[in-house]
Order: C-alpha cells, then sequence, then structure tokens
C-alpha cells in the first residue's frame, strides 16, 4: 500500500496554528501570574508557570515537524488507512462500504494556506483527513463520493433480487 504525504502548505499551516494556540496560551499564563489571585509569595504558581511556558514553547517548536513527519494517509478501493500523532501515532482504518456520510471543511487558517480536511463518517465514528491541499481534498472527495453512490447503487440492485 502507497502512502500519500502532505505538501510543504500543510506544514506550514500546522505551524501557524500551534503558534495561534500556544501564544494564546502563553498570554492566559501571563495574565493569571499578573494578576495572581491567591497570594504573591506563594513559588509553586512560579514554577507551574515556567514549566507551562516552557512546554508551550517547546510544543510550538516541536510539535508540527513531528506531526507533518509522521502524517501519512493512503485511500484505495477498500479503505482509507490514516497515520497520525506527534508523541503516539495512531492508525485509523475505515473500510469504503462503511462510510455513511463525507464532508470538506477549511476553518480560517486553511483558507489563508488553502488547504482543507475531508471528513468521513461511519457508524463507528469520525476519520479526518486534514492539512490537504485544496485540489486533492475536492478529487478524494469526488472520488469517495463516486464510490459511495456505485456501493449503495449494488446495495439496492442485490436487495431488488
Amino acid at each position: 500500500m502507497k502512502y500519500e504525504k502532505l505538501s510543504k502548505q500543510a506544514l506550514k499551516c500546522m505551524y501557524t496554528a500551534e503558534i495561534i494556540g500556544n501564544v494564546i496560551l502563553l498570554a492566559i499564563i501571563g495574565v493569571v501570574n499578573y494578576f495572581w489571585l491567591i497570594p504573591k509569595d506563594i513559588g509553586i504558581g512560579k514554577i507551574i508557570s515556567i514549566v507551562l511556558a516552557v512546554y508551550a514553547i517547546v510544543c510550538m517548536l516541536v510539535e508540527p515537524y513531528f506531526r507533518y513527519n509522521r502524517y501519512r494517509y493512503s485511500i484505495n478501493e477498500e479503505c482509507i488507512d490514516l497515520k497520525e500523532g506527534y508523541l503516539f501515532v495512531k492508525r485509523n482504518i475505515v473500510p469504503i462500504e462503511r462510510l455513511h456520510k463525507l464532508e470538506m471543511s477549511k476553518d480560517p487558517i486553511d483558507q489563508i494556506f488553502r488547504v482543507a480536511k475531508v471528513t468521513v463518517t461511519t457508524a463507528g465514528g469520525d476519520v479526518t483527513l486534514r492539512f490537504l491541499d485544496e485540489e486533492k481534498a475536492e478529487k478524494i472527495a469526488e472520488s469517495l463520493r463516486k464510490r459511495i453512490n456505485e456501493i449503495v447503487k449494488e446495495q439496492r440492485e442485490e436487495d431488488g433480487k
């Protein structure tokens, strides 16, 4: 099975989203430290804040790189196979005949970098192919839609017999 990799735009999108999220986290840590509601002489609060700030900075720099390099997907006639993760790699295999719903979406950051998400829904839950180039996402959504329609047509013909 041949796995597809993401484009460089996906990496830029991952870094941007991570930076925005962690800047917000750092701002919250700063506000909490500035307006510390508990007495100012509590050192454990400062230590926790420093640890959280260091963690946020490390995640901002490292997490997108690893997520990008570990993200792989494959789509064939039988299934969608997705591998993703940062510290722990998760693999989802979804049989095509189990698909119920197909959705393509873009959030504001995705629109800037011209990437999209394709979410497939099964009875067991959702699987999302993230950070796909817009054109590739549209092709994938269209091919999956056609395959779902073929399966539904085959099932109707079998039920009619």
